[in-house]
């Protein structure tokens, strides 16, 4: 059968896009791109889809699946499911599973439980064996087997001289280096360090521990030549070593996640550990300078670091509950809601930062929507509104903090693999 989308706006910024127009899509591949396509009804799915927009298929480039080890939180296709609900056609896959994946066979095993999911993955493989920081993972092995980057994601790779090593093997298949940016000695605090840990009486992680950390990454990749991706940026002061390191030419990128853009640390107190994350939530100055980063350019992408964590866990006093937060399925929504209604970013810029440059940084190919090219699409409506219900939530946690939040702009279906995957997001 044939799938006709009906009335879209399509905009792909690699081919410099912006037109109304209909899809015609035809055993996976874009048929005919143009107004008021006529089709015998008989044998065409259609869409009347008037309000949406169709882009490139949205990437999320920092994902937890928790499998294995943690079926329970995850799996391959039940995060998959997620993120094609969430408005994602591919996302890639952190390695701190348990074992963590620094074996060809972990690497190959997530991938094959996603070829029959709408979703892509990509997984990232871990720089050290057993993310210890101690001996390197067999890098090549894991390039072979499908890793297109490398991290010790949930630490920091430990010391200066593993890290080096890490970048330049790392280099030599063109792959970037992901760093969980914190400094090992002052880590394993419950929240920002300010005011309000004082005022809530919870042990604190300074922002300093990760500035120093990505000044160390930056100073490294300059040194190297190779390519360091700082995720989940949190403080004022880690943007601009990323601002100044671009500036300088160092092959440095940058992700924010969006309850670092959405969230301060304000909303701990009333100790829900739903808003206990690493990198912890930061002052409204922080909040400010992700803003600006995103808008200047400096913040390369937009990622959900989407953590699930089962009901049990997260029910801890908030000292000892995990960090983390569930992401896939609010990460469009808050990323419209708070920089494409507040005027921070337009549409295409928004596309540049789920689309376009996540798939640069880790050297993989971008889609366009072009006749006789593969269909790979993100479809939704920037106005429409709705109301957040974790409970419908094709994840099988239900760790976020967002849950009855009203948000304008939403995902509304992917295409990719030769199917149409409706959302049930908003409703």
């Amino acid at each position: 059968m044939q799938t006709l989308l009906k009335n879209l706006r399509i905009i792909d910024t690699t081919l410099n896009i912006d037109q109304k127009a209909d899809i015609l899509i035809d055993n996976g591949l874009i048929e005919k791109i143009g107004t008021d396509i006529e089709v015998n009804d008989w044998n065409v799915d259609i869409h009347d889809l008037s309000g949406c927009i169709a882009a490139p298929g949205f990437i999320d480039i920092h994902v937890h699946l928790r499998e294995p080890g943690r079926e329970d939180e995850e799996t391959v296709v039940s995060g998959c499911m997620g993120a094609a609900a969430g408005g994602f056609t591919a996302i890639a896959s952190m390695p701190n599973t348990d074992p963590a994946a620094d074996a060809a066979e972990i690497i190959e095993s997530i991938i094959t439980k996603s070829e029959k999911t709408p979703v892509d993955v990509y997984p990232i493989g871990a720089a050290t064996i057993e993310r210890k920081g101690e001996v390197l993972a067999p890098i090549g092995e894991l390039v072979e087997a499908g890793a297109v980057a490398f991290s010790d994601d949930g630490v920091a790779i430990k010391t200066a001289g593993i890290l080096r090593r890490v970048m330049e093997y790392a280099s030599m298949y063109n792959a970037p280096v992901i760093e969980h940016c914190e400094d090992e000695s002052m880590a394993g605090g419950s929240m920002n360090e300010g005011f309000n840990s004082t005022r809530f009486g919870l042990t604190a992680i300074p922002p300093i521990a990760e500035e120093l950390t990505v000044a160390r990454d930056i100073m490294m990749a300059e040194y190297t030549g190779a390519k360091v991706h700082i995720a989940h940026i949190s403080t004022a002061k880690a943007v601009q070593l990323v601002r100044e390191g671009k500036a300088k030419g160092i092959k440095v990128t940058a992700e924010v996640t969006p309850h670092h853009f959405t969230l301060t640390d304000d909303s701990l107190a009333d100790y829900d550990t739903n808003f206990k994350m690493n990198p912890p939530l930061r002052t409204k100055d922080d909040v400010a300078a992700m803003i600006e980063g995103l808008r200047d350019g400096t913040i390369d992408c937009i990622a959900s670091d989407h953590a699930p964590h089962s009901i049990e866990e997260k029910e801890m006093e908030f000292e000892y509950a995990p960090n983390g937060i569930l992401g896939l399925e609010t990460t469009l929504g808050l990323t419209l809601n708070n920089l494409y209604h507040q005027g921070v970013l337009s549409i295409p810029q928004i596309v540049e930062k789920l689309v376009v440059n996540p798939r640069n940084i880790l050297g993989i190919p971008v889609p366009v929507i072009r006749e006789g090219e593969k269909a790979n699409l993100t479809i939704f409506d920037p106005e429409k509104e709705y109301k957040v219900r974790v409970a419908g939530f094709k994840s099988k946690s239900r760790n976020s903090p967002f849950d009855g939040h009203t948000l304008k702009g939403a995902p509304v279906a992917i295409f990719n693999k030769g199917k149409l995957v409706l959302s049930q997001v908003s409703g």
